[in-house]
């Protein structure tokens, strides 16, 4: 039992890591276009404290679309332009 908890456990936090490192990184919040429901894409437009960038993700579902949430997370990785 405590082994398939512990098995459950690094997998759910292999997909989170996976996810955040497969994340676009563009300069502006205007060149992201539609978003999917759960996808992240880092914005690069120097509004969040140095070190960091701003995460832009499709939070939920609305009869408009997919809303969108941000917020500033550490900068993994040189800055690219």
């Amino acid at each position: 039992m405590l082994l398939r908890q512990a098995t459950c456990l690094s997998l759910l936090i292999s997909i989170a890591l996976a996810s955040t490192a497969g994340a676009a990184t563009i300069g502006r919040e205007q060149d992201i276009g539609d978003l999917k429901l759960g996808q992240r894409v880092l914005v690069d437009d120097g509004t969040c404290p140095a070190g960091q960038v701003r995460e832009v993700r499709g939070a939920k579902m609305t009869d408009k679309g997919v809303s969108r949430t941000s917020s500033c997370v550490p900068r993994h990785g040189p800055k690219t332009k």
